[in-house]
């Protein structure tokens, strides 16, 4: 009986224990599962606050880009007006000056602006540069057309006639002088150079050119065109260090290369670099 009792006992301490060790197994197994799942939970958390991260600074990105293109937007107005004032001086301008130079540098600007999104910066330069060319373009005609009315001294020719004085005439307007004032006169280093510029802007040819070849004489206008254009920028012209090692400071050297840029070459030519430099004079650029 004894035996028996103890067996029942030993067995219900079995069960126990093995109860026991179900539960805290059980327990294990929950306590892995909620830290797995809160492990899980704060994963998904890092997650979502990276793609929260992510939209934000895409919506500043964006907002700045935004507000990049409409402070662009906002001054381009005033270039479109400078552009447009100058297409009206530019055609105010025909027949009366070559305004080549001008509308090659306000296409460069109008490119400029157009490729241009978020720096209205460079909007602004460039709608200065217009109202540069705009002012450029007026001076030029106002030279033209005082030309027009007052000669140096005396009528625009004499011995050469109206027949000689429009061939060369015609050179000068060919080679891009248009709004250059044109005199005959056998002044031009006391009658021993055949044409010669004055720095208030106008050119004298002797008589005997009207004879010369139609390359010879476009030559002949191209450089002393080019004296005129130095004139212009004279002072920075002298002051530049370029102007002497490259020219040795010899201004008809320099008008030489010029003529050469322009396409109408004489019996001296200048090297690709020189060339380069040489046709900044053209539109006011001194290096």
């Amino acid at each position: 009986m004894i035996r028996r009792v103890l067996s029942v006992a030993m067995v219900a301490a079995l069960m126990l224990g093995a109860g026991v060790v179900a539960r805290a197994v059980a327990l294990d197994e929950d306590r892995a599962a909620v830290i797995a799942e809160l492990q899980s939970l704060a994963q998904s958390t890092r997650t979502a606050q990276m793609r929260t991260d992510h939209l934000e600074g895409s919506i500043a990105i964006a907002e700045k880009d935004i507000a990049a293109r409409a402070a662009v937007l906002e001054v381009r107005p005033a270039f479109v007006a400078e552009i447009t004032a100058l297409r009206v001086a530019v055609e105010g301008a025909d027949g009366k000056i070559d305004t080549s130079a001008h509308r090659a540098a306000a296409m460069s600007a109008q490119e400029s602006v157009l490729a241009e999104r978020k720096n209205p910066a460079t909007v602004i330069a460039a709608t200065a540069t217009v109202h540069a060319l705009i002012d450029r373009v007026g001076q030029d005609i106002g030279t033209w057309e005082a030309a027009q009315y007052a000669a140096p001294s005396g009528p625009a020719w004499s011995s050469s006639g109206p027949d000689g004085f429009a061939r060369v005439r015609a050179a000068l307007d060919r080679v891009g002088g248009g709004g250059v004032g044109l005199y005959e006169s056998a002044s031009c280093a006391g009658g021993t150079a055949p044409a010669c510029a004055n720095s208030s802007g106008y050119i004298k040819y002797r008589a005997d050119i009207v004879d010369w070849s139609v390359d010879r004489l476009n030559w002949a206008m191209a450089h002393e065109l080019a004296h005129i254009y130095q004139f212009r920028v004279w002072g920075a012209l002298t002051s530049s260090d370029l102007y002497y090692s490259s020219f040795g400071g010899d201004p008809e050297f320099l008008a030489n290369c010029m003529a050469v840029v322009r396409g109408y070459p004489g019996s001296i030519g200048c090297d690709s670099e020189q060339q380069s430099w040489a046709s900044g004079i053209w539109v006011g650029a001194v290096r």
